[in-house]
């Protein structure tokens, strides 16, 4: 980040230790505190207010512990390096025994949150109208300066994300910013708050144009506020609010949801589009990322990066030629095709111009729970529509193919490795779906007696991709489910917790969690889903698998999506604690590569 001028990161790992010192400073207890407090992988919706509290397994105090001692070394560096961390504070979500310590205490909860029953969301909501909201955000600030020094008067604080107020009156609203407002202020004079402005896009039937003014309006000095427009390239938020109302604003990629790998990007937006802001805006104050998860596309992010430095749109033919030279130098040579290659990805994959079909990172559909409708041409945020020439995709894999024979240092180059892997997740991942459509189409035509072999023909074919893609994924540690899980058990055992075993099982838990079902029940299943070798073949294979073997026992006129769904989930909830064989980095990408090539030939085909 330092190297690309950005200097104004989000630091909030290690806050829930803050938080903890707060809430027993008032009295609270642990056992109070650890029903609001959720598992490591669902930390940032639980600051939120989201969810609250912890399915699978409690937040351990020494692992809290350990996240603020590893918090305090993040902001030294941050500070080091000339920037300028933007902190947390208290945002009013509070455990629902606030109101044994304060019996008359102004609280609300709030609203409901995906399909979460009520046990892990309508998270309480301390409103800042209650003295005691001032009382909890001095404390909270004045114990973060203690252990990280003065480093920063910027602060985030996020209270209605995905989460609607108690009342959409225009006098409560402003009420509830100007009260927050005063709170920082108290806390520290020379309090600037951050906000998302993502709430007035996602929760818009609420958020209307003179709620959005009202809400704003609380704050009297529009320099103590600084919102993000969260997904200025798919969907900007600060035309219609008239630049937010004249408060500073910073133009966001957010790009990314959920960390799904899809290649994808908006190369003429994210140079267009910020320059044509600057020129239009003057309360635009920068440039930033707001990716929910970074999985490859790195292109798009440096991008984005370096556009923030020219008052004109960077080239993108230049500047993706000159990517490749840097991204490749370790190569003895860079060949042509290579360039080539990228150029081909620059003018299909990576310059998404129907908005109207995909606004983000694309999701493949075998990563989604089979059925037999509703998973191709998905579109919106989490789109699995396919923008481009799959042939396109193809030619750009053949040029990076072909780019080892001329070069074959090449296979030491671990850019190039991620790259080659990503592109051929890709371009399998695309192949999947005429396969699909086919087995259904074979299906539904009534072709499925328990003698056809068509169908188990098919359906074993499919299979046999997601074998294949497994076995690509499985030759880099960036595309394995191991490397998560190991992760997972790595920052368990860094917390030096009395019961490790138990500790690390609840990590490792929730670790596969999120990348699945998200939720104890599959309350947003997928949301987070990767194409990880490991998670293929453990996860992906045998659901469809469930898929195939249902449509070979049931009529179409049987066909029964909710019965589907429950062997599913059964099969779902079970995967999350089973022992799991995960080998880790298993072969070199170009011995699999030509076997894979070799099986399927067609599909390399342009």
């Amino acid at each position: 980040m330092a190297l690309r001028g950005v200097n104004l990161p989000l630091a909030w790992v290690g806050q829930e230790k803050i938080l903890v010192e707060v809430f027993r400073e008032i009295g609270l207890t642990d056992d109070e505190i650890l029903t609001y407090l959720s598992g490591p992988a669902f930390q940032a919706w639980n600051r939120f207010g989201n969810i609250q509290g912890s399915w699978g397994g409690d937040l351990p105090f020494p692992w809290i512990d350990a996240q603020f001692d590893l918090q305090k070394r993040i902001v030294k560096r941050m500070v080091e390096l000339g920037m300028t961390p933007v902190l947390p504070s208290f945002t009013g979500f509070v455990p629902r025994d606030i109101k044994r310590v304060f019996p008359d205490a102004m609280v609300v909860n709030g609203s409901r949150w995906n399909d979460f029953s009520t046990t892990y969301t309508n998270v309480t909501f301390l409103e800042p109208t209650d003295s005691r909201f001032a009382q909890l955000q001095k404390s909270f600030i004045s114990k973060q300066t203690a252990a990280y020094g003065n480093v920063s008067n910027i602060y985030t604080l996020d209270q209605y994300n995905e989460n609607d107020p108690y009342s959409g009156d225009p006098d409560y609203l402003r009420n509830i910013t100007h009260n927050t407002w005063k709170s920082l202020k108290d806390a520290d004079p020379a309090a600037i708050w951050l906000m998302q402005g993502w709430l007035f896009y996602s929760n818009s039937d609420f958020w209307t144009d003179t709620r959005v003014e009202a809400f704003l309006s609380g704050i009297e000095e529009d320099q103590d506020m600084l919102i993000l427009d969260l997904f200025s390239e798919s969907a900007p938020q600060w035309q219609r609010t008239k630049s937010y109302y004249g408060k500073p604003w910073i133009w966001c990629q957010l790009h990314d949801y959920g960390g799904n790998m899809g290649l994808y990007g908006q190369v003429e937006n994210i140079t267009v589009n910020p320059v044509e802001a600057l020129s239009n805006s003057s309360s635009l104050v920068g440039f930033g990322l707001t990716m929910e998860g970074q999985e490859g596309n790195e292109i798009v992010y440096d991008l984005l990066l370096d556009q923030a430095w020219s008052k004109t749109p960077i080239d993108t033919k230049i500047y993706f030629h000159d990517w490749v030279s840097s991204r490749y130098a370790g190569s003895k040579s860079i060949p042509e095709e290579i360039y080539t290659a990228w150029d081909i990805l620059r003018t299909t994959v990576y310059n998404n111009t129907n908005l109207i079909a995909a606004t983000a990172v694309t999701k493949s559909i075998f990563e989604l729970s089979p059925n037999i409708s509703g998973l191709v041409n998905r579109t919106s945020h989490h789109p699995t529509t396919i923008n481009y020439p799959q042939s396109a995709l193809i030619q750009s894999w053949n040029k990076l193919y072909d780019a080892t024979e001329v070069e074959p240092s090449l296979w030491d180059n671990q850019a190039f490795l991620y790259d080659m892997v990503d592109v051929t997740r890709q371009a399998l991942a695309n192949a999947f779906v005429p396969l699909y459509t086919d087995l259904v189409s074979t299906y539904l035509t009534g072709t499925n007696s328990t003698d056809d072999h068509t169908l188990v023909a098919k359906g074993h074919k499919l299979t046999s991709l997601l074998s294949a893609l497994d076995s690509v994924l499985s030759t880099n540690k960036h595309f394995s489910l191991s490397t998560w899980l190991s992760s997972a058990r790595s920052s368990a055992s860094s917390a030096a917790a009395p019961n490790s075993s138990t500790t690390t099982d609840f990590f490792s838990y929730d670790a596969r969690n999120q990348v699945t079902l998200w939720g104890p029940n599959g309350e947003i299943s997928d949301y987070a889903s990767k194409s990880w070798g490991g998670l293929v073949s453990s996860y992906y294979i045998p659901r469809w698998s469930i898929f195939v073997d249902y449509l070979k026992s049931t009529s179409v006129a049987a066909y029964n999506t909710t019965a589907l769904n429950e062997q599913l989930l059964d099969f779902s909830l079970k995967w999350q604690t089973e022992e799991l064989k995960t080998d880790g980095v298993k072969g070199h990408l170009r011995d699999v590569l030509g076997r894979v090539h070799a099986e399927w030939k067609d599909m390399f085909m342009a």
